[in-house]
């Protein structure tokens, strides 16, 4: 897969060269660049992502209403998560009364 240097879109092969759909800009195909490239055949499957349980590790609660709306509930386990590319972490809880997990809004 090539990335265009103009405008960062995806490019596609129209014979020897990368042609972006999006600038249109043109870029010749260099053979040993595309041999290095990872296909779908050589990449692996890591299987499904951990789900973020704010109870592993967590053995305090704070007050917390739990927003179910069969719970009346108002402690919970809380934990910190970093976001997905670390840009801030988030709040996440989970009920201890009945386990509805949430996020802090």
């Amino acid at each position: 897969m090539q990335f265009c240097d103009e405008c960062g879109s995806m490019m596609h092969t129209e014979g020897d060269t990368w042609v972006c759909r999006a600038c249109e800009n043109e870029e010749p195909r260099d053979s040993q660049a595309e041999a290095a490239m990872a296909t779908q055949d050589g990449q692996r499957d890591d299987g499904a992502p951990a789900v973020a349980d704010a109870i592993q590790g967590s053995t305090e609660t704070m007050q917390e209403p739990c927003p179910a709306d069969d719970c009346d509930s108002d402690q919970a386990y809380s934990e910190m998560m970093p976001k997905p590319g670390g840009s801030y972490e988030v709040r996440l809880f989970t009920c201890v009364e009945c386990g509805h997990k949430w996020r802090e809004s």
